[in-house]
């Protein structure tokens, strides 16, 4: 057997959203919006172009946005929402931001492993052992990475670019050492690191709000069409060869974005219809790591003693990272984000843990600690962010979370 180990990176994202949530209408008109109104300890910011009489409210900060929305930049909330207290909403505010900060220590740590093991294949002169690591994965985990960066970045909210960078950089080192042990066609990488070298000086120069508009909307038209043409084409070759070999699905799904992306730009779409286009990018990168661990899955059901191979070290920190992301995507109302950090949670971390336990491949004190911790802290980051909104139950926050106002 190539000594060789594949560990995914899952998904950090969902991964997407607001940077502070919206402004109310009523302080800003449209040509004034920009970017982040606070930062941390709660300090304007220069980036806003306010009239002289215009304020901006805690409460126009911090409004449920609706799931469609969740790809506008700084979505608009109508109606102010009331707190108990603003030093309690920009407490929660700073820690939810620094968890997701956080998230990129278990990330970094579980990624490591995979490129040292490369290395010593690669210095030992074994390049048979890169073999076993399919690059397709690695490629379809780098596009999604990407994807979610744009978006983030998109909606400044710095932790998730952070986090997404760390995902596109890791990802392309695996990639670059698949690629000196010929396991990666020449070509594949030539074109992989022209869109990754593009993919992140783009969303540095959008970040920073040095990009034309333009050029930032071909970028999104880009991830948009590659990101919705391989998403189906994966799902399908999960299951080959129980079905035909075909890349039909891919070829479906090009043709049907690229349809869908030129009638958002001649009008064609009605503005929902407009919003939906613009939020495929995001959600085709947070469904493409959701599937990661349903391959896992299906795979494990066909041949159960792989789960010996996994290690249960490594899907505790697949836990951690996305879990870490959870009080954020919940604080900002992100629905995208929230589904994909919550799904990699408890299917790809969690659920790999269940697998592992009743395969007796751990035992019963680790399995109980994660469960405990899982629930725990899932509790808490409702529990905080119904308490510093002033409700009365959390299935206010979650029916914000899925439907908006």
């Amino acid at each position: 057997m190539p000594d060789s180990l594949f560990l995914p990176l899952p998904a950090k994202a969902p991964s997407s959203l607001v940077s502070r949530n919206g402004l109310s209408p009523s302080c800003l008109s449209p040509s004034k919006l920009s970017s982040l109104p606070f930062n941390r300890s709660g300090k304007k910011l220069n980036v806003l172009t306010l009239s002289q009489n215009s304020s901006v409210s805690l409460s126009h900060r911090a409004g449920p946005v609706p799931a469609l929305d969740s790809d506008v930049p700084h979505p608009l909330h109508k109606e102010p929402v009331n707190f108990k207290g603003r030093k309690s909403y920009e407490e929660l505010d700073s820690w939810t931001a620094k968890f997701a900060g956080a998230a990129n220590l278990p990330f970094l740590l579980l990624q490591l492993p995979q490129i040292i093991l490369n290395s010593r294949n690669l210095m030992a002169g074994n390049k048979a052992a890169l073999l076993a690591v399919p690059w397709l994965g690695m490629f379809t985990g780098l596009l999604g990475n990407i994807s979610l960066l744009s978006y983030f970045s998109k909606k400044r909210e710095t932790e998730a670019v952070v986090v997404q960078t760390l995902g596109v950089v890791s990802m392309f080192v695996v990639i670059t050492q698949l690629a000196m042990g010929e396991a990666m066609p020449l070509p594949h990488y030539l074109a992989t690191s022209v869109v990754v070298a593009a993919g992140l000086i783009l969303n540095f120069l959008n970040y920073y709000g040095m990009l034309n508009k333009t050029i930032w909307q071909l970028w999104e038209d880009f991830i948009t069409v590659g990101g919705f043409a391989v998403l189906p084409q994966i799902m399908w070759s999960t299951f080959v060869p129980y079905i035909p070999n075909s890349i039909l699905p891919g070829t479906i799904a090009f043709v049907v974005a690229v349809a869908a992306v030129t009638l958002a730009h001649t009008g064609k779409l009605s503005e929902k219809g407009v919003k939906f286009v613009g939020s495929i990018s995001g959600w085709t990168a947070t469904l493409l790591f959701m599937w990661m661990p349903v391959s896992q899955m299906w795979t494990n059901f066909l041949n159960p003693d792989n789960i010996k191979g996994l290690s249960a070290f490594s899907m505790l920190l697949a836990m951690l990272g996305n879990g870490l992301l959870i009080p954020r995507a919940l604080f900002i109302r992100d629905f995208m984000w929230f589904t994909g950090s919550f799904w990699a949670t408890l299917i790809y971390g969690y659920g790999n843990i269940v697998c592992l336990y009743f395969f007796n491949t751990i035992n019963r004190e680790f399995f109980l600690a994660a469960t405990v911790g899982l629930i725990a802290w899932i509790g808490m980051a409702f529990w905080r962010d119904t308490a510093v909104r002033g409700y009365n139950s959390p299935i206010r926050s979650l029916k914000e979370l899925v439907f908006g106002s």
